[in-house]
């Protein structure tokens, strides 16, 4: 069975996900988010589950459980509030941690 993909977040930054086929997961209250990511990984059935900055904030504690599963990935991507850069951070300490050094983001 193929996998699908989520997205998790305020309604105003995600609502154009959907036309690109992802599941769309309105979470307005980031205390909420927890509450919903859990439910959204009792099963295997999303690959990826992207969800906004704030949210993404939100579920830290419960996003321990997935760093050592390989699915689903959870990607946090800017919301309409702004970029904290978070998910530019995240990215850098992978690539550093796989190649020995931050060659995406580096500044001299």
């Amino acid at each position: 069975m193929a996998k699908s993909i989520a997205i998790i977040g305020d309604s105003e930054s995600i609502k154009g996900f959907g036309a690109v086929g992802m599941e769309l997961f309105i979470c307005d209250e980031p205390a909420m988010a927890p509450q919903l990511l859990g439910q959204l990984t009792q099963e295997d059935y999303y690959a990826i589950i992207y969800m906004t900055e704030e949210v993404f904030s939100a579920c830290a504690k419960e996003r321990e459980r997935f760093t050592e599963r390989p699915t689903p990935a959870l990607i946090p991507l800017p919301g309409v509030r702004g970029n904290t850069g978070l998910g530019q951070k995240r990215l850098s300490s992978f690539v550093e941690q796989a190649v020995g050094s931050d060659i995406l983001f580096k500044k001299n």
